[in-house]
């Protein structure tokens, strides 16, 4: 792991990964290098067996084994990391969608705006409303304006629709009406933005379910043509 510090990992995007999900630095590069010597000694012990069954491979096989595995298992931590803080961000960004609505109707009953920001964090479930209930505790305990942990909270998460609420928010300052017209219309940007998402996945997802049809239609006409052909070109 020392020698993976002083070789500059991780990454700017996987140091973003790991601060959005709260895991240290060290346990990542850890897990990496343990896969790394798994990776090494598997293809060895492999062939250590087929040894022992009588089944002997050049030196060559497991060495170049070795490397192989061992690159794919040192760069796996690295994509499930990834998948892991893509799901969360996403997770995040439903969530605060969520929280907007739930804090525009605090508003419209009369509540300021802290407590409609307490309010609505209160009333969600989850790993992102927990997120937001203690960013709003740090500005209750060291009284600050609760937009200001808000927009720290987007920024270690790498989640710029949070950043961009606090900064709106900032800038309609203590004015419920004012407040509650700019968290309207950011709720309805956010809703906007995730129904495309959601549109563009689908669609990706159609283009992918279509993949599989394609090629089995493509074995099936070479299945039917083949026996024809083969019958023309022996008939030469």
């Amino acid at each position: 792991m020392p020698l993976l510090l002083r070789c500059r990992l991780p990454g700017k995007k996987i140091a973003a990964d790991l601060r959005a999900l709260g895991i240290p630095v060290e346990r990542h590069l850890a897990e990496k290098a343990t896969a790394a010597v798994a990776g090494v000694l598997m293809p060895w012990f492999a062939t250590v067996l087929l040894a022992i069954v009588g089944e002997g491979l050049p030196l060559l096989v497991p060495a170049w084994g070795s490397v192989v595995v061992s690159a794919v298992l040192f760069l796996a931590p690295d994509l499930s990391l990834r998948q892991r803080a893509d799901r969360y961000r996403a997770e995040v960004r439903h969530a605060l969608s969520m929280f907007l609505d739930l804090t525009v109707v605090a508003l419209s009953g009369g509540a300021g705006v802290e407590q409609a920001l307490t309010a609505a964090a209160a009333a969600g479930h989850g790993p992102a409303f927990t997120a937001f209930r203690r960013a709003l505790s740090q500005a209750e305990l060291t009284r600050t304006p609760p937009w200001e942990p808000l927009g720290e909270l987007g920024e270690r998460l790498g989640v710029p629709e949070l950043s961009e609420l606090a900064a709106t928010t900032a800038l309609a300052g203590q004015e419920g009406a004012r407040v509650k017209a700019s968290l309207t219309s950011k709720a309805a940007t956010l809703r906007a933005h995730l129904l495309a998402e959601a549109e563009a996945e689908a669609a990706s997802a159609t283009e992918r379910m279509s993949l599989p049809v394609v090629v089995l239609s493509a074995g099936f006409l070479l299945f039917i043509g083949y026996p024809a052909l083969a019958h023309a070109l022996s008939g030469l």
